[in-house]
């Protein structure tokens, strides 16, 4: 079997979800989302692999310990792709990520040294407006009011410098492209036109060298 997109049946599982958050309807509808939302999602990583890498499926259910919010279930589908990228779907359509969306306090100290060189700040500048220019927005994630600490107010690139992480971000709203072959297509292009920021920050950031919290 091909991926051929997400079926009408997939939103309509989340919209339902999305207004009975509980497990008796999971339960009760647990073979619409196998069928109508996972199994194309299983598809569509197999095809990425050879040119992304494996993906791995987030589990379905919500971690409430420390949410004030104690619905069980996500109201999305979301893969995480083995060389870089995050494919969502929801009722509010087709989502598609790449960067570091949070970095670890080494992570953090190295991407703002590079920001701040010359070089490759002014890189990471011309990465950004490729990146634009080809469709996905790059967006900063958690970031400060003001400038970090050892780093001037006035630093050309001080917006950068605030961020505590940055991707690539691209939405799509339901249409009827959604259910054949050109979701595929969309997913693949943004993919291809993130690579640039992901490569800057595979070679400027690289992964966290801090054991894993317990």
């Amino acid at each position: 079997m091909t991926f051929q997109g997400w079926p009408d049946e997939a939103l309509d599982f989340y919209e339902h979800l999305e207004a009975d958050n509980s497990r008796t309807f999971w339960q009760s509808h647990k073979d619409r989302y196998e069928h109508a939302v996972r199994e194309p999602m299983e598809l569509l990583l197999a095809e990425l692999e050879p040119e992304f890498g494996p993906g791995k499926i987030f589990r379905p259910n919500r971690d409430v310990r420390f949410s004030a919010d104690k619905s069980p279930y996500k109201t999305h589908i979301g893969a995480h792709l083995e060389a870089g990228g995050y494919v969502q779907l929801s009722a509010d359509g087709l989502a598609c990520g790449n960067g570091l969306y949070q970095l670890a306090p080494d992570q953090l100290d190295r991407y703002r040294a590079a920001v701040a060189e010359d070089v490759s700040g002014a890189e990471l500048e011309r990465v950004i407006t490729r990146v634009r220019k080809a469709g996905p927005e790059v967006v900063g994630r958690d970031s400060l009011k003001s400038a970090p600490r050892g780093y001037p107010k006035d630093h050309p690139r001080i917006e950068l410098l605030r961020h505590k992480g940055l991707i690539a971000w691209q939405e799509w709203a339901p249409a009827a492209w959604l259910g054949t072959r050109a979701a595929h297509e969309r997913i693949t292009g943004f993919l291809r036109a993130s690579q640039p920021l992901k490569d800057w920050l595979d070679g400027h950031v690289g992964p966290s060298e801090l054991p894993p919290r317990r």
